[in-house]
């Protein structure tokens, strides 16, 4: 099972005719979670897509998440699933996939997260903290919000929302440890290198703060 607490980089991902090249080349860059977030097209190419990166994925000792169904998270062989507050619940996915699989869980208000805490996921998403075209319509929550998400949680919560080299710095500063990426990496024209651009910032602010004994 992945010891999801040691990884902080997550890539969402959609479709892309490139994905041969484009997943290798984020995963040398320090990409240390992938998922397949792909809310178009039919099950069928989704399926197509995810056999195709699953085993990229795991060349890299990466795991692979589904995004929405637990269904063909297990047909195609995922690691996991991640489900937002309007799709299928964590009882759910744990009935089709497993106590040992990555089960994620979507939040965007400290209401959402505290309905979260009790169910049986793997870790949560917090934010976006920022408005974002991958979430269209939906006001950010702010960074206060994602950094009071972590301090309650036993799990990790990975920051949606914005996250660059310039900011994680910051963000790392504020008490968060775990971000997702999307159009950093998915828009950048030379992925490998703008994966290690922002990789390097992150480790550079994970080294730089103190660690309390656990």
């Amino acid at each position: 099972m992945f010891q999801l607490t040691l990884r902080n980089l997550y890539l969402c991902v959609p479709h892309r005719e490139d994905m041969a090249s484009f997943l290798p080349a984020v995963l040398r860059g320090g990409v240390d979670v992938v998922q397949l977030r792909e809310k178009e097209l039919s099950n069928e190419q989704r399926i197509a897509t995810a056999r195709l990166m699953v085993p990229i994925c795991h060349d890299f000792g990466v795991p692979f998440v589904m995004n929405d169904s637990p269904e063909l998270a297990l047909e195609v062989g995922a690691d996991g699933v991640h489900v937002g507050q309007d799709d299928v619940s964590v009882a759910h996915c744990r009935e089709i996939l497993g106590d040992e699989s990555i089960v994620g869980l979507s939040t965007h208000s400290t209401h959402e997260f505290e309905g979260a805490l009790p169910q049986a996921a793997s870790y949560f998403s917090a934010g976006p903290i920022v408005p974002t075209p991958t979430k269209l319509g939906r006001p950010g929550t702010g960074v206060h919000y994602a950094v009071e998400c972590q301090n309650r949680s036993d799990r990790p919560v990975f920051v949606t929302g914005g996250v660059t080299d310039h900011n994680v710095a910051d963000l790392v500063g504020a008490g968060l440890r775990h971000f997702v990426v999307v159009r950093y990496l998915t828009l950048a024209a030379q992925p490998e290198e703008a994966t290690r651009a922002l990789r390097h910032a992150l480790d550079a602010a994970l080294s730089a703060v103190t660690v309390e004994p656990t």
